[in-house]
């Protein structure tokens, strides 16, 4: 018998099995584990395949091969950037060029833009000083590099999400830019930047670097550099300088023009609110002790010293002007600053020597500071605008920049009166808005014009306010209501058309919505808000435009370096209120100036539209009106000269009152005259309401006497600009009424009443000046006359015997 083996029979009912391959995981089999020689390769099982989204996600070995060849480029790209860019030589701010302003006709208006600069070493500024800077703009600059990527990017990430534009920028990389670069915000120029600051950095000492950069930054008022600063803004040198001073200048550094507290009084909080941060960064890093920081006062900086080359009127419009650009948008503060502009304005140098003479000959030539203290708080201001194209042509901002720093056509603090009033009308004819009886308003819509008669329908309280000398009106007309300015009668309208609607009235025709005190109440009806004089003749020339607005603009022109013209806005019009409501405004208006308190405007010598006014206590009075051609606007200020209060100008150029129909409305005629000299006399072309074409007979009520009926008189506080608002009562409602046939002589649109007063004719509007004084006592819009504050005898250039223009009222000595 055989030892080998014998072959085994299948048992019944297997299947006959196919021979494995090697390595498929038998034990004893080659390739099984355990069994000598098989591979590690061999053991490990294959990967699947990727699939579905998995294919998006990039493997480990992909990842890493793109950090490592991403960190080459970058390296490779520093080490190349670093070779590339130079240091280059300094700008060319140390021959900076000067701006220069130019009339529309393109003569020149002013210069400006003279480097106002001393550089001084670090050892001539105080030590507070530069602190100050350090702690305001780099705290760490001493023991940081030249470069902070990651304030960088923290500054990149707030401006691009809308936090505002924000710098990351060092001082080592300000400094760069003031001194080596363009102040332009491109990656091309933040790259050299860069590069620049580091070699900088490993090439000048941290002192050198603070150096160039205290005598290269802008700090407002013209001076480059912290020894220039120090004496535009506190008449001592930068060695000089306390915390609290080097702790103000360093404040301008973030906002040059805006944190001039002196030249912006409004931005005050924000200014000291960063000059509190940098006080206590110097606290913090341990350059102030505590209780010095304690004992520290928020500095007062000096009035603002300018050269002899901006005197007259060239130093307002040169700020105004610079204003309005930097606020637009249009140019930047900085680079504005740093020169090369030729900027030609909308004004016309006819129009606006025109303005400043007339002020010359209707005011400022009457007064005698000598002998009348009261003559010293007087100023002037007024804004001249074309209707069709919004152009500002003239203003008047006061009589030598050098002497008078505030432009007062452009400030925002004095009450407006009685020229608030034909924005209320206007409401009441764009809103349909009928009486409390339920009359629609019109111009012979009557009122009852009893002094300190409660309104009726207003829900704020009692609100009487008095009409000027408390007199009693009886029923009239809104158009009569508006010759006589009397508060009882449009107080009472204000809350018939609503006082929120009369506020947005007057913001579609131009007012700021930010105007002071432009608040929804009765009293806005008689002029409480605080609008510019430029304010006031921008909404005026949309009623003159027929209720089309378009914002006001300065600037014709903008060139840079004198080739490269700077883009400016598009100006854009729009029919702000009706046609209809805008016409029939300037119809009653126009009875203002041919039969009411604004006579003197005649002396223009065309057809003429206007409203005067009175700000409580005398302290302002205004005319404001308009042709077809032109609209203006006047006011007359009381300032003390030193405390900057609001004062009353009773017995201001020897009369008892200054008037809106006075002095405001004798400059507007006279202005208005010249400076449409040699033009075509245009008339209105009007489209009225319904019903205002004929005009209804007046009131022959006894106690109607003519005169000026505005605010304030015997010497009490002006009710036209506050009211009574305290208390409650019952509002006794006024009548009211609707057009009515005109009485004998009655006028329409197109055949008015005579502009002398008296007896209506049937020709067009005379261009003879009408009387323009009369003797009742004081009011608002009236000439000058009176005898003393709140008034009592004739004592006016045309006497009192002047009717008013409507038949059926008495002709009685009355002040116009």
């Amino acid at each position: 018998m055989s030892d080998e083996p014998q072959p085994q029979q299948p048992h019944p009912g297997w299947a006959k099995r196919e021979p494995q391959a090697a390595g498929d995981g038998r034990t004893g089999q080659p390739g099984a584990p355990g069994t000598p020689g098989t591979s590690e390769k061999a053991k490990k099982p294959k990967r699947p395949k990727r699939t579905g989204w998995r294919r998006l996600i990039p493997t480990w070995r992909i990842a890493l091969s793109t950090v490592v060849v991403g960190l080459l480029l970058i390296v490779g790209g520093f080490f190349l950037g670093y070779h590339l860019v130079q240091i280059p030589a300094a700008n060319a701010l140390a021959t900076k060029q000067s701006n220069v302003y130019l009339y529309a006709d393109g003569s020149v208006l002013a210069r400006d833009g003279e480097v106002n600069r001393e550089s001084v070493s670090l050892a001539r500024i105080s030590k507070d000083a530069q602190h100050a800077v350090l702690a305001a703009e780099d705290r760490d600059f001493y023991t940081e590099s030249a470069i902070d990527p990651m304030a960088m990017v923290r500054a990149g990430w707030n401006t691009a999400t809308g936090k505002g534009k924000q710098s990351g920028s060092t001082i080592t990389q300000q400094y760069v830019k003031n001194y080596y670069l363009a102040q332009e915000q491109t990656v091309t120029r933040k790259v050299k930047e860069f590069f620049i600051s580091i070699k900088l950095d490993r090439e000048k000492s941290k002192n050198e670097i603070l150096e160039g950069y205290l005598n290269t930054s802008f700090f407002g008022r013209g001076a480059y550099g912290i020894q220039a600063a120090a004496q535009a803004y506190f008449g001592v040198d930068a060695k000089d300088l306390t915390a609290a001073q080097g702790a103000y200048l360093a404040s301008l550094l973030n906002a040059p023009s805006q944190y001039d507290v002196v030249a912006h009084p409004e931005n005050r909080p924000a200014a000291e609110a960063r000059w509190n941060y940098v006080m206590n960064g110097m606290v913090d890093k341990g350059w102030l002790s505590a209780s010095d920081r304690a004992a520290a006062k928020f500095p007062k900086p000096k009035q603002s010293t300018v050269s002899t080359g901006m005197s007259g009127q060239r130093g307002y419009v040169v700020n105004i002007v610079k204003k309005y650009l930097i606020e637009n948008g249009i140019v930047d503060e900085e680079e504005l600053g740093r020169g090369g502009y030729r900027i030609t304005t909308t004004l016309q140098k006819d129009k606006q020597d025109a303005f400043v003479k007339a002020v010359d000959d209707k005011l400022m030539s009457q007064l005698d500071k000598k002998e009348r203290k009261v003559d010293s708080y007087v100023r002037a201001g007024g804004a001249s605008v074309d209707p069709k194209t919004g152009k500002v042509v003239a203003m008047y901002n006061g009589i030598d920049y050098v002497k008078q720093y505030t432009p007062n056509a452009v400030r925002r603090d004095f009450q407006v009166g009685s020229t608030f009033k034909p924005f209320v009308f206007t409401s009441a004819v764009e809103n349909h808005s009928e009486t409390q009886s339920g009359q629609t308003i019109d111009p012979n819509t009557r009122y009852d014009g009893t002094s300190e008669r409660p309104v009726q329908g207003w829900t704020g309280g009692r609100y009487a306010p008095e009409n000027e000398d408390h007199r009693d009106y009886g029923h009239v007309t809104v158009r009569e209501a508006t010759d006589k300015s009397i508060n009882a009668v449009y107080a009472q309208m204000a809350v018939d058309v609503g006082s929120d609607k009369v506020q947005q009235t007057a913001i579609d025709l131009g007012l700021s919505k930010n105007t002071p005190e432009l608040t929804p109440s009765p009293s806005i009806a008689l002029g409480v808000a605080t609008a510019s004089p430029l304010d006031m003749a921008e909404a005026y020339a949309t009623l003159a435009n027929h209720g089309r607005h378009g914002t006001y603009t300065f600037v014709e022109k903008v060139m840079k370096d004198g080739k490269q013209e700077v883009e400016l806005p598009e100006r854009r019009e729009h029919q702000a209120v009706s046609r209809e409501a805008a016409d029939t405004t300037t119809s009653v208006l126009r009875s203002v100036v041919q039969n009411g308190t604004a006579t003197a405007a005649q002396a223009a010598g065309r057809p003429a539209a206007g409203k005067t006014g009175t700000a409580e206590e005398d302290t302002a009075a205004w005319f404001a009106g308009y042709t077809p051609d032109l609209a203006t606007v006047v006011a007359v200020m009381g300032q003390d000269p030193k405390t900057a209060a609001h004062k009353p100008l009773y017995g201001a150029m020897g009369l008892a009152r200054i008037n809106g129909g006075g002095a405001p409305a004798e400059i507007w005629g006279q202005y208005t005259r010249n400076a449409l000299e040699g033009e075509p006399v245009s008339d209105f072309d009007l489209q009225l309401q319904d019903g205002a074409d004929v005009t209804a007979p007046p009131s022959g009520d006894a106690s109607d006497e003519p005169g000026d009926g505005d605010e304030s008189g015997s010497g009490e506080a002006d009710e036209d600009a506050t009211g009574d608002e305290d208390g409650s009562g019952s509002a006794t409602p006024g009548d009211s009424g609707g057009s009515t046939p005109p009485g004998d002589g009655g006028g329409t649109e197109s055949d008015p009443p005579s502009t002398g007063g008296g007896t209506p004719s049937t020709g067009g509007p005379s261009t003879e000046p009408g009387p323009t004084g009369g003797g009742d006592s004081g009011g608002d819009d009236s000439s000058n006359g009176g005898t003393g504050p709140g008034g009592g005898d004739t004592d006016g250039a045309g006497g009192g015997d002047t009717g008013t223009g409507f038949p059926g009222i008495p002709v009685t000595p009355g002040r116009q």
